[in-house]
């Protein structure tokens, strides 16, 4: 280990780190515009220089190569460092005038309008993104062309690359946002998003699916991501400070013996283009119910606050049973749930946009459970609007969109425009419900979902033993009856296994059955079922 002092902190490191990288490590901010982790150092935009103090010389070094061989003394903010980062600075902005990066470094060190002007430009030609795209991509697609004042990063003969694979690992590291990848190729662009909400945001190849996913770490997304595609990058390994990063690892596939099986597999969002006279899809106004609930959620992408398209709604139309009562679609049931956060909805707009104009397009309302009529009730008395009739039809006009409805109560047409359309989709079951009821062998109802043995003596068993329904997977139901289902299930489950321990009391349970199957017949006898 060697001693080195930074700013008047000593410090322990290996030979030849680097002083940009001993800085670091105690929190000592070294400004820099052409340094990655991933790249070897070469110090090309000098943002980085400090004074190096060494058997009582004093020299200036770029901090991010400069490797700490034995003892010396760092100052990252001397006279003399600072008037030299001044003048990279203003040569900088000189040359790229409208960089914002380059606009707040200039602020900071005290530099007002430059005294030149070089060049109109965006590139400080750092060498990020062509280092970027040989080195980890291992493609080459940009790279430096021309000299002198004329020097630039451009494809080879200005022309679209065909080479490019469109990662945007360029234009992700570029300090300046000079580089556009339109400009490189014609490959569609297809940002990554976060699926858990609903699209709204992006995400990266590595990434937490979900709050309190179990387990609660990091996947790599290896449809996407550079190693799997070329086998080259691995950048990701430089910035994982718990070297936590594995691309041997491999899905397992675990045999276990058990005794009970709680199915509980959820179940899919209607899919809202199904329904194309709504305009889900074609126009960015228009928007789901579970979207509505990342943006209206304190931890989705705006922090609660309703916004679409960076602007506040103030003309809100909700419009209930998108893909439910509906047989076009094939769905004759009701989902349930679409009435009640379809309601909570609402009063959130009038909550958050006290100007806002929030009203309810419906057919029925629902409010079924305990203290839901009187929620429904306040939330009309606080100026929720609601029209009972089907939309027909929703196109836009100019930055807006318009509703045409009928209100059957009053036996009229009329159009409504609004800022924001919020469709209430329905509950439908998953798409893979047919491949788990194959396997498990489980009946499924006329609606699609699960079929319970009887729907009244055994409301979570199935028709085979030890497997138990919980939640959607059996029918559309809301919050209070997913929870007292999913604990009759584990009470059945946990019944089962005792059992097994236990030989008397299962044959207790036999005999219970053998009454209970009687009583299935009786009932359905007087049900006429």
């Amino acid at each position: 280990m060697i001693r080195a002092v930074i700013d008047g902190r000593e410090i322990e490191v290996e030979q030849d780190t680097t002083i940009l990288e001993a800085a670091e490590k105690l929190n000592i901010p070294i400004p820099t515009l052409c340094y990655h982790k991933a790249l070897e150092p070469y110090g090309v935009c000098r943002l980085c220089t400090v004074e190096v103090v060494r058997r009582g010389r004093s020299r200036l070094v770029t901090a991010c190569n400069y490797p700490i061989r034995d003892e010396i003394e760092v100052f990252t903010a001397s006279e003399k460092v600072l008037k030299g980062r001044r003048m990279i600075v203003e040569l900088l902005l000189a040359r790229c005038p409208e960089v914002p990066l380059l606009q707040r470094l200039a602020a900071e060190m005290g530099i007002g309008k430059p005294r030149f002007s070089l060049k109109e430009d965006n590139c400080i030609l750092c060498g990020l993104c062509v280092r970027v795209c040989r080195e980890l991509v291992g493609v080459s697609a940009i790279s430096f062309v021309g000299r002198g004042v004329e020097r630039e990063v451009a494809t080879p003969f200005y022309k679209i690359s065909e080479d490019c694979i469109a990662c945007g690992a360029c234009a992700f590291v570029c300090p300046t946002g000079a580089i556009k990848l339109e400009d490189v190729t014609d490959k569609e662009l297809r940002p990554l998003l976060l699926e858990f909400d609903m699209g709204l945001v992006g995400r990266g190849n590595i990434y937490t699916p979900f709050p309190q996913a179990v387990p609660n770490v990091p996947v790599i997304d290896r449809e996407h991501c550079l190693y799997f595609l070329t086998g080259n990058c691995r950048t990701c390994e430089h910035f994982c400070p718990a070297n936590a990063i594995n691309y041997d690892q491999e899905d397992e596939i675990v045999e276990l013996d058990v005794g009970a099986i709680v199915v509980a597999t959820g179940y899919d969002q209607f899919d809202a283009h199904l329904k194309p006279e709504l305009g889900y899809g074609q126009y960015p106004n228009v928007i789901t119910g579970l979207e509505f609930e990342r943006l209206s959620s304190a931890s989705g992408p705006t922090r609660g606050k309703i916004t679409l398209n960076g602007k506040e709604p103030k003309d809100v139309v909700f419009i209930q049973c998108v893909g439910s009562r509906d047989k076009t679609v094939g769905n004759e049931y009701c989902s349930r749930v679409c009435c009640m956060y379809t309601a909570k909805q609402a009063h959130l707009v009038k909550e958050r946009i006290p100007n806002a104009n929030a009203t309810v397009f419906y057919m029925d309302v629902r409010a079924f459970g305990k203290g839901y009529e009187e929620f429904y009730d306040r939330v009309r008395k606080e100026g929720v609007m609601y029209r009972r009739g089907s939309v027909s039809e929703i196109y836009q006009r100019g930055d807006r969109v318009v509703v045409r409805a009928e209100d059957t109560l009053l036996g009229e047409p009329l159009e409504m425009e609004a800022d924001m359309v919020v469709l209430a989709t329905g509950v439908v079951p998953r798409a893979d419900v047919e491949d788990v009821a194959g396997l498990l062998n489980l009946e499924r109802s006329s609606d699609g979902f699960f079929a319970e043995a009887h729907p009244k003596m055994r409301p979570v068993d199935t028709a085979r033993d030890g497997i138990y329904l919980a939640g959607c997977c059996q029918g559309p139901k809301d919050i209070p009856d997913a929870v007292a289902q999913a604990k009759a299930a584990a009470s059945s489950a946990i019944v089962v296994l005792r059992q097994m321990q236990n030989p008397k009391l299962k044959a207790q349970s036999s005999k219970l059955e053998t009454r209970n199957s009687k009583l299935e017949t009786e009932t359905g006898v007087l049900d006429g079922s």
